[in-house]
């Protein structure tokens, strides 16, 4: 059975992207209209989009339509863009105030109005083309208010009778807090009956905390964050909703794109190489060393590509790597951009270890695919992991994992026993220092027997974790969401 289905969505990569949400909602959109399913997305025009040179065309129902947000009155237009066959739709709120700006979050006094307009504009262009969707896929809080709209003053009637909407996690952590103000601004003052009451009592207004009250079904980006988020160590203070609406979660694991994240055909390396021949790998190795000017290719070369955020476990690294290079001779290359405290660590690592450790503090997707590519070990030592992908990539590439057992990081990575010779990656429990430098030194001791080393990579490049798996258990979800109750 065909679905219709609707996705409101802050990121979409290429186009539109600050993490891993940009890649999730792009593949599963893709993936869906190649099923045959009727999959339309809608997201903001940022001036990323706007420059991509997408080929768009006006909605003539939605030119110059008006919004009222309190004393704000707002304009915007629907465009819509087709890039071919295999790609879902995309409608684009062209709103110049709210999008034009060099980045997509946080340099606006307005940011609750942005996502608002998109959650409006999501219904706006599903009721001027008259087009009833079964499903509203939102996610995070920047499109939690759609449910919320759809519950209280913008129930739209016929049209959304027989739509379910599902809220999808990505990550707790943000959770689109702002003043009590904003439920006057966005009229849902005769609704405050139906908004959560521990956000009326201190004086704030929560995108998602609503959004997870009002839609039908939560669903999340592995099992294991599923269950962890209904703790009060990864719940952010939403565990007991979540505890609540236990029966309504759903966790599914995200997929990954292998046209995108193939070693085989990854158009940015210039030595593909593939588990029948891993010459390209070893060349991939001595590229990186000589574009970043590091030494030592018969050492461990460690890679890392990472938001630079207490999340992904760089306190551990702070305290992990300055002792673990003056004991092994491996060569470490960082990539990301973030918190200037650990950007500083980075700094002062390399200039430390000026023959062995390389940071580039950059969002660079060309250099990403070489670090995946090149490296021998990839560090994600995260506090908490929703899901990840870089670990997915990791294995795909041969660049063995070390990884905390948490979330998706915990779903995808098979810890290495070497008695029985299995396992796919080097997982530590404890988020201490003492269990990574352990996790660590495990890898180093194993990387000395190439044979035992080779057949670990072996191993996780067989790993599948394509959308072609994962996508279909999307499509059983949206099926039990749309079965009768």
């Amino acid at each position: 059975m065909s679905l219709r289905l609707c996705f409101p969505c802050a990121e979409y990569a290429p186009f539109a992207k600050a993490g891993g949400l940009g890649d999730v909602s792009a593949a599963l959109a893709t993936y869906l209209h190649q099923q045959g399913h009727d999959v339309r997305v809608v997201l903001p025009w940022y001036r990323s989009v706007r420059e991509s040179g997408l080929d768009v065309r006006p909605v003539p129902q939605l030119a110059g339509r008006r919004l009222y947000y309190g004393p704000h009155s707002i304009s915007y237009s629907m465009l819509e863009a087709r890039r071919g066959a295999g790609d879902a739709p995309l409608y684009l709120v062209d709103c110049p105030e709210f999008y034009d700006r060099d980045s997509l979050y946080g340099d606006s006094d307005h940011e609750h109005l942005r996502f608002a307009m998109l959650c409006d504009a999501s219904i706006d262009v599903c009721e001027a083309l008259d087009w009833a969707p079964d499903i509203m896929h939102c996610h995070d809080w920047h499109t939690a208010l759609v449910p919320v709209l759809l519950g209280t003053r913008r129930h739209g009637g016929r049209l959304f009778e027989g739509c379910r909407s599902v809220l999808t996690l990505h990550n707790l952590g943000y959770q689109g807090v702002f003043d009590d103000s904003v439920v006057e601004t966005l009229g849902l003052t005769p609704f405050r009956e139906r908004l959560e009451w521990q956000d009326q009592k201190t004086g704030c207004f929560s995108f998602l905390k609503n959004g997870m009250l009002m839609a039908d079904w939560l669903s999340t980006v592995s099992p294991t964050y599923a269950r962890e988020i209904m703790t009060p160590d990864y719940g952010f203070g939403l565990d007991w909703l979540l505890r609540q609406r236990e029966d309504r979660v759903v966790g599914i694991l995200n997929g990954v794109d292998y046209d995108e994240w193939d070693p085989a055909q990854d158009r940015l390396l210039p030595y593909p190489y593939s588990a029948e021949d891993l010459s390209g790998k070893s060349a991939m190795k001595t590229a990186l060393l000589e574009r970043l000017d590091l030494g030592g290719h018969d050492a461990p070369l460690l890679t890392q590509v990472t938001r630079l955020t207490e999340q992904k476990g760089i306190d551990l690294l702070m305290q992990v790597l300055p002792t673990a290079l003056e004991r092994w001779p491996f060569a470490l290359a960082v990539l990301g951009t973030g918190e200037q405290r650990f950007a500083d660590f980075y700094r002062y690592l390399a200039g430390r270890f000026p023959h062995q450790v390389r940071f580039v503090e950059a969002y660079n997707t060309e250099l990403a695919h070489w670090l995946e590519a090149a490296g021998d070990m990839f560090l994600m030592p995260s506090r908490y992991e929703p899901c990840g992908l870089n670990q997915m990539y990791s294995l795909r590439y041969g660049t063995v994992p070390i990884v905390r057992r948490t979330g998706g990081l915990a779903d995808t990575v098979i810890p290495v026993d070497t008695a029985t010779n299995s396992g796919t990656g080097f997982v530590f429990d404890d988020y201490s220092a003492a269990a990574l430098g352990a996790a660590l030194e495990a890898a180093m001791l194993l990387y000395a027997a190439p044979a035992d080393w080779r057949a670990l990579m072996l191993r996780g490049m067989r790993e599948d974790f394509s959308w072609q798996a994962q996508g279909r258990l999307y499509e059983d979800f949206y099926r039990r969401m749309l079965a009768p109750q």
